[in-house]
């Protein structure tokens, strides 16, 4: 049974400006934005050890029924991503299905999870580099990390999104390669046992996979930012609806099988996997390779690198969109003349990503507590546009004719599903299932909301100002009204 409604009128298109580069990354650039921003072997190396602590054996289910979970949201997000494509992400399709106020709301949400991933993975990236320098006695002032880190992003975003896109695919290969192959020898010298306690879920409860799932979200989360290349993509109403699903697909699978067989492994070690900051050098070092923990350690820093280049990409690509609709100045809309890409927004968000996590190493805060909190409040940002984009989807699909009960039932089911997570970051009151954080994670939710309050506020204060703005940046129907480099394809 299909529901119709009165189909759209066609979006208006404005006078051509110098825009993005279009029509040049090619299907695994576009796949490797997504999946940089996920970043898989970090995954292994730095956040497998809490979700063991809460899932124990049931840690490949979390990881499992949170791919599942996600690829709902993929199908809502494809709704969008299979019929217009722009660098607007997911902030654009929430505008076409809930309206220009919910979606510039969620494009707010959107840019303080895109922002804050870079700055976590920063953190990470300073982090891994002192512990590989350390034991050889030259460490470097965080600071100084930052700053080269932040400044090589820059360069290589703002000179050529394909340079970029081919560095990201470059290091996070080497990365998800190097994890593989530990994984795979940690397998073999238990003879490729079948672990019969993990699949019958010994000493596993349902609320620790249900804890563990919390966790599995954030390590998923970003696996949508390759709809920000909406304009660069070759053939982006079938690269980026691929690239969604499979950024997904891919890195679940990574994330299942290194689960298996890191508990596996740790079966054998004097060691809690629980406690563990980083089990997989503790691995290596057991099986004697530690030159593959070396190249392990090498590989993370190159993904947590990746990770911030991607994000930085990504929130560069949504100001951009805001600034060429109005909501934004619009210097960070301008577009580099030779090289085609948005490279203020992409200073701004590079220079933003410094200054926060300099913020920190200045008032005392380790860059592994840092990459703690920024890690935890990203993952607001993304559950909030994930509900919401689970909401736009129906709408969406009910405004041009095209509304399906099937499509509906994956909606609600993949908007409930995101309300799991999110009740379990911020807590229940009485829940001993998900209880209320402790300090200073409690803290972390009102800086959230507090964010979301000044969003809109900064909203209900230029619709006074310049009431035409939100309004006439999106007709009726939800079709594009700027053409300038945001424009349905």
């Amino acid at each position: 049974m299909t529901f119709r409604a009165e189909q759209p009128r066609t979006a208006y298109i404005a006078p051509s400006v110098p825009g993005l580069k279009a029509d040049c990354l090619s299907y695994m650039e576009v796949l490797a934005q997504s999946v940089s921003v996920i970043a898989p072997s970090t995954v292994p190396a730095a956040v497998l050890g809490l979700i063991f602590a809460a899932a124990g054996n049931g840690t490949w289910l979390s990881f499992l029924i949170g791919m599942l979970g996600l690829v709902l949201v993929s199908y809502n997000i494809n709704q969008f991503a299979r019929r217009s494509a722009s660098a607007g992400s997911l902030y654009s399709y929430i505008v076409k299905g809930l309206g220009s106020r919910a979606g510039v709301l969620g494009g707010c949400a959107l840019l303080f999870g895109y922002t804050l991933t870079g700055m976590s993975t920063l953190c990470g990236f300073v982090l891994t580099v002192n512990a590989l320098l350390g034991p050889l006695g030259c460490a470097l002032p965080s600071l100084l990390l930052s700053a080269i880190a932040v400044v090589v992003a820059f360069a290589l975003a703002a000179r050529d999104v394909q340079l970029s896109a081919k560095a990201m695919l470059a290091f996070e290969g080497v990365a998800i390669v190097a994890v593989l192959a530990l994984g795979i020898a940690v397998w073999r010298h238990t003879g490729f046992a079948i672990d019969v306690q993990q699949f019958t879920l010994v000493g596993t409860t349902p609320g620790g996979i249900l804890t563990g799932m919390v966790l599995v979200v954030f390590a998923f989360s970003g696996f949508e930012s390759s709809t920000a290349l909406g304009e660069e993509a070759k053939d982006p109403l079938r690269a980026i609806p691929r690239s969604v699903v499979q950024s997904v697909i891919v890195s679940g699978v990574v994330f299942i099988f290194m689960a298996y067989v890191v508990i596996i492994g740790f079966r054998g070690l004097n060691a809690d996997l629980g406690k563990s900051e980083a089990p997989l050098l503790a691995l290596s070092d057991d099986l004697g390779l530690k030159w593959l923990g070396a190249l392990i350690s090498i590989g993370v820093v190159l993904s947590f690198f990746s990770c911030t280049l991607a994000s930085i990409n990504a929130t560069a690509r949504v100001i951009f969109s805001m600034a060429r609709h109005g909501l934004v100045p619009k210097l960070l809309g301008i577009a580099h003349p030779r090289n085609e890409t948005p490279y203020v927004a992409i200073g701004f968000a590079a220079v933003l990503t410094f200054l926060a996590t300099s913020a920190l190493s200045l008032f005392g805060v380790s860059n592994f507590d840092g990459q703690g909190y920024f890690g935890t409040l990203c993952t607001f940002g993304f559950l909030t546009v994930y509900v919401l984009i689970s909401l736009a989807a129906p709408a969406y699909l009910y405004r041009i004719g095209e509304l399906t009960k099937s499509s509906i039932v994956v909606a609600v089911l993949a908007a409930g599903f995101m309300i799991i997570p999110f009740l379990g970051t911020i807590g229940v009151p009485g829940s001993s299932l998900f209880p209320p954080p402790d300090y200073p994670n409690n803290i972390l939710v009102s800086l959230f909301l507090a964010f979301m309050v000044v969003s809109a506020t900064w909203l209900f204060t230029l619709q006074r100002l310049r009431p035409d703005t939100i309004d006439h940046v999106f007709d009726a129907n939800g079709g594009l009204k700027s053409g300038q480099g945001d424009g349905a394809i």
